[in-house]
């Protein structure tokens, strides 16, 4: 039986840009009184059975508030129809319904009355609520006194006491430490066991595959995804990444541009240099040292079609291409590569002598590349050093943090690589 039932639902809100106040400012300055109206809701179709429990995901400004305001009626929308049957319950914001200067008992009586309990049942639940909250021995002073996560544990507290058949949750469980937050999830898991619809709207996406019967992905006021948790989640997150992705190359776009030198500069490089501006990499760094006897002339990473980039996804094929010129014969040749965390950690590290590759002759100008089938790295940001040297460790050219880059994934695993893996449970 569907408890909830979302037909064709649009809503919109008026921005003014710059709006009158009084009648005064709205005859004198009517030009500030511009206003758009901006659509957060476009035809969303939803229906929820009792008894589940449904995360709503999304990026912020996306809608997922506003439709689980729509759902509390505390806005109605301006086309389509909403129909719930069952008694509400909700969070939406942190506090609401609390007036400041009383003292928490006292606001557990106004805010439970507004759920619908007579001051008898109220009485009954009384303990219960408090002892839930363990705010025993603040809950006579005023509320204003309290800090956001009390506040949160004496709101929660109150709205499960109600014993409510859907209960609407909005990111308020994000509030509280991690003891509290894990009463909570229990409690709710026990609201599941007892069939009690659950909406939440989280960004903790680990919560909505863990608690979750249904996810809805809503983006831009649609529904973007809808259905089984990790399949709706890895969506998302794909999403995110590749929009993370473009944020990331242009940033680096817009990076490497105002780092190339200009054509007046150009006559300072000695004969038989590298051309600047074909290299993306500074010549004049700190984090550079060496004899120069071999340069390195350019380093990029690039994906499986050849193209330059800054972000890659866990497990993604990455080659990294190093150009050099020579301007001495030399009796070795060792190219290295080191790869570092945000931290300064150092995540791996190789060369071509580790690797018992033995290099005597190299080309006048040429390119070394490092391929990596599956970068195994966890979600974060890197750099890259690289390295042309003699096998004694003498530095031709080492060039340190010459290249930066992101990893995203859809697999929250922790520490610095992911390692290849299986589970045997006997």
């Amino acid at each position: 039986m569907d408890v909830i039932k979302v037909s064709d639902v649009w809503k919109k809100f008026r921005i003014y840009h710059d709006r009158g106040l009084t009648l005064k400012e709205k005859i004198l300055f009517r030009n500030r009184n511009k206003f758009e109206d901006r659509w957060v809701l476009k035809g969303i179709n939803l229906n929820i059975k009792k008894g589940e429990t449904v995360g709503l995901i999304g990026e912020n400004g996306s809608g997922k508030s506003t439709l689980l305001k729509l759902l509390t009626k505390i806005i109605y929308p301006n086309r389509g129809q909403i129909e719930i049957y069952g008694k509400v319950s909700s969070l939406l914001e942190l506090g609401a319904g609390f007036h400041p200067d009383m003292t928490g008992r006292e606001n557990i009586y106004t805010n439970a009355s507004i759920f619908g309990l007579t001051k008898s049942e109220i009485d009954k639940k009384l303990d219960d609520i408090i002892a839930f909250s363990e705010l025993e021995e603040f809950i006579d002073n005023p509320v204003r006194t309290y800090s956001s996560g009390m506040y949160m544990r004496l709101a929660f507290s109150v709205a499960i006491n109600v014993e409510p058949d859907i209960l609407l949750i909005d990111e308020i469980l994000a509030v509280g430490d991690a003891n509290f937050q894990k009463k909570c999830f229990d409690k709710l898991k026990e609201f599941k066991k007892i069939n009690t619809t659950i909406v939440i709207v989280t960004h903790d996406l680990g919560s909505v595959e863990k608690l979750c019967d249904k996810a809805v992905w809503v983006h831009e006021g649609v529904i973007q995804d809808n259905g089984e948790p990790k399949k709706v989640v890895d969506a998302y997150l794909q999403f995110m990444n590749q929009k993370r992705e473009d944020i990331v190359e242009r940033e680096y776009s817009k990076e490497e541009q105002e780092r190339s030198p200009k054509s007046e500069e150009l006559e300072e490089i000695r004969p038989g240099e590298a051309q600047p501006e074909q290299s993306m990499i500074n010549n004049q760094c700190e984090q550079r040292w060496g004899s120069r006897e071999v340069e390195i002339i350019d380093v990029r990473m690039i994906n499986e079609n050849s193209e330059t980039k800054h972000f890659f996804t866990c497990g993604e094929k990455v080659t990294i291409q190093i150009s050099y010129k020579k301007h001495k014969d030399m009796d070795e040749y060792v190219f290295g590569i080191g790869i570092f965390n945000q931290d300064g950690i150092s995540c791996y590290g190789t060369n071509t002598c580790i690797d018992k590759i033995k290099i005597n002759k190299i080309n006048l100008q040429g390119t070394v590349e490092f391929i990596i089938e599956e970068l195994l790295l966890v979600e974060g940001r890197y750099s890259l050093d690289v390295a042309i040297h003699a096998e004694d460790g003498r530095a031709y050219d080492y060039y340190r943090n010459v290249y930066e880059f992101e990893i995203g994934s859809t697999i929250k695993d922790v520490g610095i690589c992911r390692l290849k893996h299986e589970w045997n449970i006997m």
